[in-house]
């Protein structure tokens, strides 16, 4: 079985279009759901960091200022501390899924850029 070039060219076009809307319709993987990274800070987060502010250590908190100070003021660096914990920071790795983590840190970054209002 042969193909004509102008069959060829059909396939190709409608292989790049097929392409083209799986990535606009495949769902993204850590797409953050803002609404489950504030339930999640309610339940996980809150005690010791309500409105931003840290009942264990005043100065580490999760205002922007001090997240630029320590730079921690990315998804990635948030994230990670959620994930790893640090000194009285616990770790949440065995806690919360990648998602949840991931939902947390968009929150609390978008939190702190509106201050925590």
């Amino acid at each position: 079985m042969t193909f004509s070039r102008n069959t060829w060219k059909r396939y190709i076009i409608v292989l790049l279009i097929l392409m083209v809307l799986n990535l606009h319709l495949t769902p993204k993987a850590f797409a953050a759901d803002i609404t489950n990274g504030a339930e999640i800070f309610s339940v996980q987060c809150a005690g010791c960091h309500i409105n931003g502010g840290n009942i264990v250590r005043r100065g580490k908190n999760l205002k922007l200022k001090a997240l630029k100070k320590y730079n921690m003021d990315s998804i990635e660096a948030i994230s990670s501390i959620v994930t790893n914990g640090k000194n009285n920071m616990s770790a949440y790795k065995d806690r919360l899924t990648e998602q949840e983590i991931q939902d947390v840190a968009v929150y609390v970054l978008e939190q702190a850029e509106k201050g925590w209002r």
